[in-house]
């Protein structure tokens, strides 16, 4: 029998599988069990009421899927107070997802979040910070530093900070959230892109630019797992075109503890479960006890790193 347990700081996870910020909802537990999970992940909350941006929102391109959704929310006190319940009948850790303008009011929204039966938070510094000229606090390292400083003043919930792809230097950043005190680094969300209709000669989306994930950009999030789980020492959480077990083995080689599935359950809603079942079937078929065991198990000692893609 396969052990799937793997531990992300304080919390012990029952598998290392759990979905993507945005592609999940309470309202599949009527497709699946959450217990079948390791851990929940909610949409994004915000702490004021927002509509989202224009349609449309999603586009198909090539092997991968653009959104520019724009993060509508119905604001903190209607989650705790409406959809908080729905994730309580499952056993599986429920983690927040958050997301605010700036470092004191992403603390706040955090603070109103300290009730009952949420295991952690996850936040999503990948969104756009007013203070930094609206660019995501994520892409640099003294943002990064800033505003994680300031969320780990106001929780003692464990804190994941989800990172954006959208920088030039993901290990600085990685470096800095967990110098800061995250107990986790979500890596990454999806990356900036656009489509346009050749017909009509319009954008394919209401906001222009949005975020490319799906298939596509698998090498790219791998890539930066690798880059991140070389330099910080607490658990990085892959996420990036994760679809199938051989996708989380890579994630897990490169150095994650757990990985987020995303778009792929918008194509099949229990993908999850099937990663889930034929993980425990990879190890077993290899002989691998614990799936703990295939986190950083690359052989790439002695490989020569090309310096333009080595990290400082």
């Amino acid at each position: 029998m396969v052990d799937l347990q793997v531990r992300i700081g304080s919390l012990t996870l029952k598998n290392p599988v759990m979905p993507a910020s945005g592609t999940f909802s309470e309202g599949l537990a009527r497709v699946f069990s959450f217990d079948d999970l390791g851990a929940l992940v909610t949409k994004t909350l915000t702490a004021e009421l927002r509509g989202g941006n224009p349609t449309p929102r999603v586009a198909e391109s090539g092997q991968g899927l653009l959104n520019s959704i724009g993060i509508p929310s119905k604001g903190i006190p209607y989650f705790i107070e409406h959809t908080l319940p729905e994730y309580r009948k499952s056993s599986t850790p429920l983690v927040v997802s958050v997301s605010a303008p700036t470092a004191e009011l992403f603390a706040g929204a955090v603070r109103q979040l300290d009730v009952p039966d949420i295991a952690a938070i996850e936040a999503n510094i990948s969104c756009p910070n007013i203070e930094e000229d609206g660019k995501a606090f994520a892409m640099r390292a003294s943002s990064t530093a800033a505003v994680v400083a300031e969320l780990r003043r106001a929780t003692a919930l464990p804190l994941w900070v989800k990172l954006t792809p959208n920088t030039g230097d993901i290990g600085a950043v990685a470096r800095a959230a967990e110098d800061r005190g995250a107990d986790a680094i979500v890596v990454a969300n999806t990356i900036l892109a656009m489509a346009i209709d050749a017909e009509t000669f319009k954008p394919r989306l209401g906001g222009i630019m949005g975020g490319f994930s799906g298939p596509a950009i698998k090498p790219i999030a791998l890539r930066l797992v690798y880059q991140c789980a070389k330099v910080v020492g607490i658990p990085v959480i892959g996420c990036g075109g994760i679809a199938t077990a051989e996708d989380a083995v890579e994630f897990m080689l490169a150095g994650a503890t757990a990985v987020q599935v995303g778009t792929a359950t918008f194509v099949r809603p229990t993908a999850m479960l099937d990663v889930v079942g034929d993980l425990a079937a990879f190890c077993d078929r290899k002989g691998i006890a614990k799936v703990s065991a295939l986190t950083g198990a690359l052989e790439d000692r002695g490989m020569q790193v090309d310096a333009l893609e080595a990290l400082p």
